[in-house]
C-alpha cells in the first residue's frame, strides 16, 4: 500500500470525480451496447469504478487498475482510429489526464529531472499536431511574370465568369509577410445574424460596398475616407444580407452625355430594384419610377422577410438579371423563385424565366402572380457575353423536407445550374446536381467560368460547387459533363406522401471531395464523455450513406445544409489552369414531427418569417414539421471527427488535386461558442470564398477565426496571417491605386452569429510598405 495516508482529503475528491465518470460511462455505455453500439464504454466505466474505490482506499492496486484501462484503451484507440490524430485525442487525451492525477503518488517519487521529461513531452505534442495535421500534399507550379492591367475589380467575382482572379502581382510570395493594414472603415451598421459578407467592387477610382441594409457607400481606395453614402431607408429582416452591387456604364450617343451615365445598380431586403449615380450616390431619375423598380411587383403576397435579393445583380448585353432569396420551410405556396431581367439603362422589365410556365417570358396580367412556390435563386449567378448565356444557381423548392407537392417545375430545375439565353429568358440547357432535393441541397456557389486546355483545345467550361461537396465540370455550351458524372443508387424510403429519387449523381475522381461514409467510430469529441453521447445519437439515428431521407426517426446528413461548398464557391487561375476550393465538413441532424405535435407545440409560419417555438420549421400545408440543425455535443462541438474545414487546389489539366489542408485553428472557438485561445489546427466551419491571384497567392478569411491568410497557390504554404477586429465571412478582393501605385487586399469582416462569430461592421485595406519595394 502506498503513502497516501496524508492526501486522504484528495483522495476522496478523486474518488468522487472517478466515481461520476465511472457512472456515466456505465449507464451511457449500455445505452450505446443495447443501441448495437461498442461496449468500450462500458468495460471502462466498470475499470474507473474500481480504480476509484481503489484510490479512495489508498490501495496501489487503484494505479494498477486504471494503467490497466490505459493500455486496453490504447489498443481500442489504435484500432478503431488507426493513426488519426483527432481520433486517438478523442480517445487518449482525457483518460491520460486523469491517469497523472491517479498515479501522481508514484509520480512524485520519479524526481524532478523526470517530470521534465515528461513535461517535455507533453510540450512537444502540440507542435507536433501543427507540423502533421497541417502538412500538405504539394506540387510546384511556375511563377508567372506579370502583365499590363487596370487593376480594378469591377464585378462581383472579379469578372462575370465569377473568377476571384486577378492579374496583380505587387504583392507577391517574397514579400507578402509585409501584409500591413493601411486603412480601416466602419459603416456603422451592425443589424444582421449573417454578419457582413460584401465584396466590394473597385471601378471608377472608387469603392462600392452595400451593407445588410443595404446602405450604399463610395470609399476612397487609398483612405477609405467615404464619398458618399446612400441610404434607401430599408428596416432589413435580422437575416438579411447584401454580398454585393453592380456598376454599369450606360452606352453614349454621339456628342450626347446620359446623366447618370456611370451607375452602381442593386436590390434591397424589401423587393426594390435601384439604380444611383456612382459620382453622387443620388438616385438615377430616368431608372425605373425615380431610380426605383419595385421587384414586388407580379409576386402576390409577400410576408416580412420572406422574399429579397442577397446577391449582387447579374449584368450582360445591357440587361440587369437577379433572381431573390425566398425564406425556407415556413409553408407552401412561398413567394416564387422567378428570375426576371430588367433594362440597365431605364429599369424596364425585359423577360421573366418561372419555371413552371417556361414558355411565357411576360409579366402577369392583372389579378395573376408568378408560380408561387417554385425554387428560387439567391446565389450569385454568372454570365458569358460572348454565348449569350447567364447561368442561374437554383435552390430548393419550398419547403425542404418535404417534397410530396412540389410542381413539375421544380422538379425539373431545382437545386440545378440552368443556362437561360440572356436576351429572352429561355432556357438553352440545365444540369440538376440533386434529383427531389429532400435535404437543403442549395446550389449556394456562383457558377465558375473558365476556358480549359483539353486535348489541344480550349473548351468553354463550367465548374459547379455545391453544398454536397460535389464539384461538377460542365461544358458551359451545352451542359454536359466534362468530367464523368455517375448517377449511383442512395437510400429509400421518404416519409409520407413523398417521394425519394432512386439515384442521384456523383462527381468522379479528386472532384467528388468528401467520399466520407459515416460511422459509431467517427463520432467525436473533447473527451469520451461527449463523444459517447454522439455515438449514441448517431446509433438512435437513421444513416444509411450519403442522401439518407429525412423521417419521424432522427437522420444524419453528411455534408450539412451548410456545405460542402457554400456561396463563397471555388477561385480558378485561368493561367496556371489552377482552382482553389474551401469546405466545410459537418452534419446534420434532422427529424421530422407529425403536424398533430407541430400543432400541440404552438409552430406555424410567423409573419415575419421567424420561428422560435423549439426551433421548429413550420412547413405549413403538409403533413410534417421538421427540427434540423448542425449534429454537436453538448459541448456545442461537432459530432464528426476533424477536421471541420478543409482547403485545396486542383491542377484543371489533369483534374487532380495537388495539394490539401486544413483551414482554421480553434483560437477563437471552442466548447460553449467561447474561444479556447489554444490555435489547434483542426480546421473549422468557414463560409466565404477564395481570391487568387497572378503572383501565385490565395487570400481567404471565412474561418470562425478571426484571421485572413495567404497562401502560396502552388503548393498550400501558409504565408501570411492577420488578425481581423471580426471574423472575415466574405471574400476578399484585391485592386491597385491610380494614384499612389499601391496594391491593396481588402476584405469585409462582420462575423456570423449562427457561426458563434460576433457580429460587426470592418472593412479592413492592406498594402506593403514603400509601394512594395521591400523584399
Amino acid at each position: 500500500m502506498l503513502d497516501w495516508q496524508p492526501h486522504t482529503g484528495r483522495r476522496l475528491v478523486l474518488a468522487c470525480i472517478a466515481g461520476i465518470i465511472a457512472a456515466v460511462l456505465l449507464v451511457g455505455g449500455a445505452q450505446l451496447v443495447l443501441l448495437g453500439g461498442s461496449p468500450y464504454y462500458v468495460l471502462a466505466g466498470l475499470l474507473i469504478a474500481v480504480s476509484a474505490y481503489f484510490c479512495f482506499r489508498g490501495d496501489w492496486r487503484g494505479i494498477w487498475t486504471y494503467g490497466a484501462l490505459l493500455l486496453i484503451t490504447l489498443a481500442w484507440a489504435l484500432w478503431e482510429g488507426g493513426g488519426n490524430f483527432w481520433a486517438l485525442q478523442a480517445r487518449l487525451f482525457a483518460p491520460l489526464v486523469l491517469g497523472i492525477w491517479v498515479a501522481w503518488p508514484i509520480i512524485r517519487q520519479l524526481g524532478r529531472s523526470r517530470l521534465f521529461a515528461g513535461g517535455a513531452l507533453l510540450v512537444m505534442l502540440p507542435v507536433f499536431t501543427l507540423v502533421y495535421v497541417n502538412r500538405t500534399e504539394r506540387v510546384d507550379v511556375a511563377t508567372l511574370p506579370a502583365v499590363a492591367t487596370t487593376g480594378d475589380w469591377p464585378v462581383y467575382g472579379h469578372d462575370q465568369g465569377g473568377s476571384r482572379f486577378s492579374d496583380l502581382t505587387q504583392i507577391n510570395t517574397a514579400n507578402v509577410a509585409q501584409l500591413k493594414p493601411a486603412w480601416e472603415y466602419q459603416t456603422g451598421v451592425d443589424r444582421s445574424e449573417l454578419g457582413f459578407e460584401v465584396t466590394p467592387l473597385m471601378v471608377n477610382d472608387s469603392l462600392y460596398l452595400c451593407t445588410s441594409n443595404n446602405v450604399i457607400i463610395a470609399l476612397a481606395p487609398e483612405t477609405g475616407q467615404q464619398k458618399w453614402r446612400f441610404d434607401p431607408k430599408v428596416d432589413s429582416p435580422p437575416l438579411a444580407a447584401c454580398r454585393g452591387v453592380a456598376y454599369y456604364e450606360v452606352p453614349q450617343s454621339a456628342g450626347a452625355k446620359t446623366a447618370c451615365h456611370k451607375r452602381i445598380i442593386f436590390a434591397t431586403t424589401d423587393a426594390r430594384l435601384m439604380a444611383v449615380d456612382s459620382e453622387t450616390g443620388r438616385l438615377c431619375a430616368a431608372f425605373g419610377a425615380n431610380g426605383t423598380v419595385d421587384l414586388k411587383s407580379g409576386m402576390g403576397e409577400i410576408k416580412s422577410g420572406y422574399y429579397y435579393v442577397s446577391s449582387a445583380p447579374t449584368i450582360i448585353r445591357g440587361r440587369v438579371i437577379l433572381g431573390g432569396w425566398v425564406r425556407d420551410n415556413q409553408e407552401l405556396g412561398e413567394p416564387s423563385g422567378v428570375i426576371r431581367a430588367f433594362d440597365a439603362t431605364t429599369g424596364a422589365f425585359s423577360w421573366a424565366w418561372d419555371m413552371d410556365h417556361p414558355d411565357n417570358p411576360n409579366e402577369p396580367t392583372a389579378g395573376q402572380t408568378y408560380s408561387r412556390g417554385t425554387a428560387n435563386s439567391w446565389a450569385p449567378m454568372s454570365a458569358d457575353e460572348n454565348l449569350g448565356m447567364v447561368y442561374v444557381p437554383t435552390g430548393n423548392a419550398t419547403p425542404d423536407y418535404w417534397g410530396g407537392s412540389r410542381s413539375p417545375g421544380s422538379e425539373k430545375y431545382s437545386s440545378a445550374v440552368v443556362a437561360l439565353d440572356a436576351e429572352t429568358g429561355r432556357v438553352r440547357w440545365a444540369f440538376q446536381t440533386t434529383h427531389h432535393d429532400l435535404w437543403d441541397y442549395d446550389v449556394a456557389s456562383q457558377p465558375t467560368l473558365v476556358d480549359l486546355d483539353l486535348n489541344g483545345r480550349k473548351v468553354p467550361a463550367l465548374i459547379q460547387a455545391t453544398k454536397r461537396a460535389e464539384l461538377f465540370v460542365l461544358d458551359r455550351r451545352t451542359g454536359k459533363p466534362l468530367v464523368p458524372v455517375q448517377e449511383r443508387p442512395v437510400p429509400q424510403g421518404a416519409a409520407a406522401g413523398d417521394w425519394t429519387a432512386p439515384t442521384q449523381p456523383f462527381s468522379t475522381g479528386d472532384f467528388s471531395l468528401d467520399k466520407i461514409i459515416l460511422s459509431e467510430a467517427q463520432m467525436w469529441g473533447a473527451t469520451p464523455l461527449d463523444q459517447l453521447w454522439c455515438r449514441i445519437k448517431f446509433r438512435e439515428a437513421r444513416y444509411d450513406g450519403p442522401m439518407t431521407p429525412p423521417g419521424l426517426k432522427p437522420t444524419i446528413t453528411y455534408p450539412s445544409y451548410s456545405g460542402g461548398v457554400n456561396w463563397g464557391s471555388v477561385s480558378i487561375d485561368p493561367v496556371r489552369q489552377l482552382m482553389v476550393v474551401n469546405w466545410i465538413r459537418v452534419a446534420n441532424y434532422t427529424r421530422l414531427f407529425t403536424r398533430e405535435e407541430a400543432n400541440r407545440r404552438g409552430v406555424s409560419a410567423t409573419a415575419d418569417g421567424h420561428v422560435t417555438v423549439d426551433a421548429l420549421l413550420p412547413q405549413g400545408g403538409t403533413p410534417f414539421a421538421a427540427q434540423t440543425a448542425a449534429f454537436l455535443s453538448p459541448l456545442n462541438i461537432p459530432c464528426t471527427q476533424p477536421p471541420f474545414g478543409m482547403i485545396a487546389a486542383f491542377d484543371l489539366g489533369t483534374n487532380k488535386m495537388i495539394w490539401k489542408r486544413t483551414l482554421g485553428t480553434t483560437a477563437d472557438s471552442g466548447p460553449f461558442y467561447t474561444a479556447s485561445h489554444v490555435p489547434l489546427p483542426m480546421g473549422v466551419p468557414n463560409m466565404g470564398g477564395s481570391l487568387l491571384t497572378r503572383a501565385g497567392l490565395i487570400f481567404i478569411g471565412a474561418t470562425q477565426e478571426r484571421k485572413i491568410r495567404a497562401f502560396q497557390s502552388a503548393t498550400g504554404k501558409l504565408l501570411w496571417t492577420y488578425e481581423l477586429p471580426r471574423s472575415g465571412h466574405a471574400t476578399p478582393m484585391t485592386y491597385l491605386s491610380r494614384k499612389n501605385g499601391r496594391q491593396y487586399v481588402v476584405i469585409a469582416a462582420g462575423g456570423n452569429v449562427a457561426m458563434g462569430s460576433p457580429s460587426g461592421n470592418y472593412i479592413v485595406a492592406f498594402a506593403l510598405p514603400n509601394n512594395g519595394s521591400e523584399k
